[in-house]
């Protein structure tokens, strides 16, 4: 299937060139957008697969743009391409929701891939982010933490992909570890997102970690 993208940068030269980059490799790109109330206002109603997100937008932010289209638009997945590759960005535009971060500095091929592999629920980031997010989780988890409900009953194969997830394995890999189909991983992630409440592989990364399913 065409996987369905938006872009939104306030720049309207990367803007357009970032659309005709994924247009010509097959991308559906249904709409752009300059700011973050318009970024939500479309995601509304075009629902793309993938926005592809900057944070310095002008006048407005896109972590909040992220946080608000991955809350209300749960089956669309945000990936950010920034100028930014300070920790603190990446980290409050995982924490709003997007599944990955790639820096401006990527190449057309990189982007491309990135895209693809957002669209089909891999977290993507790049080089050395996706280790800076995972430190942070953690660290979060390691800190002291109220009493809570305890958590809702997974199945083994489930645990099983779970722990495989928090390891940073693409669905297909784990398909190949577990000898299960591509399509069978994805359905025992979505069961464990729904079942956790969660959006994305980023978060089930961080439920792993924090209660050890990162460990062997």
């Amino acid at each position: 299937m065409t996987i369905s993208v938006m872009v939104v940068d306030d720049h309207p030269i990367w803007r357009d060139g970032v659309a005709r980059d994924l247009g010509e490799k097959g991308f559906d790109v249904r709409a752009t957008a300059p700011d973050a109330p318009a970024a939500v206002r479309i995601a509304r109603t075009v629902r793309p697969d993938v926005v592809l997100m900057d944070l310095n937008l002008d006048g407005t932010s896109g972590v909040d743009a992220t946080r608000e289209i991955t809350t209300e638009l749960p089956d669309t997945r945000v990936l950010v391409l920034s100028a930014s590759g300070e920790h603190s960005d990446v980290l409050e535009a995982v924490k709003a929701g997007a599944s990955g971060y790639l820096v401006k500095s990527a190449s057309v091929a990189e982007l491309v891939d990135a895209v693809r592999r957002t669209a089909e629920g891999d977290p993507v980031f790049t080089a050395g982010l996706a280790g800076l997010v995972l430190g942070e989780y953690r660290r979060m988890a390691d800190a002291p933490s109220s009493a809570e409900p305890a958590p809702p009953r997974l199945t083994e194969r489930e645990t099983d992909v779970l722990r495989l997830v928090a390891k940073g394995l693409t669905a297909r890999q784990i398909a190949e570890r577990l000898v299960l189909s591509h399509r069978t991983v994805e359905n025992h992630v979505q069961s464990t997102l729904r079942k956790l409440q969660l959006h994305n592989r980023v978060e089930l990364a961080r439920y792993a970690i924090e209660h050890g399913l990162d460990e062997d």
